[in-house]
């Protein structure tokens, strides 16, 4: 089977590494949010997989041996092999007013987003008085940190814990609704490339930019990159699931991929497996976000979850990877 950019080619479940050891029960929860928004290729097996929710491993594993047929994801080239990085939402402390402590705005889309393509670049942004005019009254909340809102923006959604204007505290979720149509230009690269870091991370970062605050804004012009969100109420109710992805459903820690949707379209269950620094992984995964960076056949950004330790975890995460589809038969 051919897609835009990948090849499928049949293989016998024994291709697959770590079948008979996965807790298959923790993939079912993003399976079922799947079929929330399921393909057309899907749909008729939405009912036995919400049957399948409340069943153990062994059957569940019995049901997809019997109902779906694995394929091995291909470039059209015949690579096998791919990337697997990770992916997290960042959990912050905001403020819905700027103050002396909270003054890095977190913008919704400007009016004349659409008129200009592209649109004002990072620095144009803060110095230009059209682009300035533009984000007049669009700040969402402020954070007390440039770094995090740069994080913020990379990930393309988060958490807010946010104070409002009459001291009470409100959380919320801060979803992707669009960009200035630039690339994206990695600030700790341009650090390393100068020698003026040997540590990128995100932390190494915030070290140099306290070491060298005459040449913050330097730094952060370096990426062109703006993004703009929009606001989504996070009630109670959901505090276990995590963001919404591009499939239109909640994501699911540990389940959870971004693909490039013309290798692997969305809601597709698929089986990877990745080797590298941070461990093994073989598991199965629903395909339901996308990104930026996420192209190619053979590549996908793994869901880590919420919060300090999710994004220290997804930021180690970088390793070979192979995939396989599990496509009805």
């Amino acid at each position: 089977m051919t897609q835009a950019k990948s090849r499928w080619v049949a293989v016998d479940w024994s291709a697959l590494p770590g079948l008979a050891e996965d807790a298959l029960h923790e993939a079912w929860t993003a399976w079922t949010r799947s079929c929330e928004k399921p393909s057309a290729a899907f749909v008729k097996l939405c009912s036995d997989v919400r049957r399948l929710s409340i069943a153990d491993a062994p059957s569940q594993r019995a049901w997809m041996l019997e109902r779906l047929q694995p394929y091995r994801v291909e470039s059209l080239q015949g690579d096998t092999q791919g990337l697997l990085t990770g992916y997290f939402e960042p959990t912050l402390e905001a403020s819905r007013v700027a103050t002396a402590n909270f003054s890095v705005p977190l913008f919704q889309t400007p009016a004349n987003l659409g008129k200009r393509k592209p649109w004002f670049t990072r620095q144009e942004a803060d110095t230009v008085p059209e682009a300035q005019s533009a984000l007049r009254d669009r700040a969402i909340a402020y954070l007390a940190d440039p770094v995090d809102a740069q994080v913020l923006q990379i990930q393309g959604s988060g958490q807010l814990r946010v104070t409002q204007s009459d001291g009470s505290i409100r959380r919320v979720r801060l979803a992707y609704a669009g960009s200035n149509d630039h690339p994206y230009r990695s600030i700790g690269k341009w650090l390393l490339d100068r020698g003026l870091v040997r540590d990128a991370s995100w932390a190494g970062i915030k070290a140099w930019i306290q070491q060298n605050p005459q040449r913050e804004q330097e730094l952060l012009w370096v990426n062109p990159r703006l993004v703009f969100f929009r606001e989504v109420p996070a009630a109670d109710l959901d505090a276990f699931a995590g963001p919404m992805g591009a499939q239109g459903v909640a994501l699911t820690a540990g389940r959870s991929i971004a693909v490039d949707p013309g290798s692997i379209p969305y809601g597709t269950p698929v089986w990877i497996s990745a080797q590298g620094p941070a461990g093994t992984l073989n598991k199965l995964v629903l395909a339901q976000d996308t990104g930026h960076a996420i192209s190619g056949a053979v590549r996908a950004d793994y869901f880590v979850g919420s919060g300090p330790a999710a994004g220290e975890s997804a930021g180690r995460l970088r390793q070979a990877l192979q995939a396989w589809v599990l496509w009805p038969k």
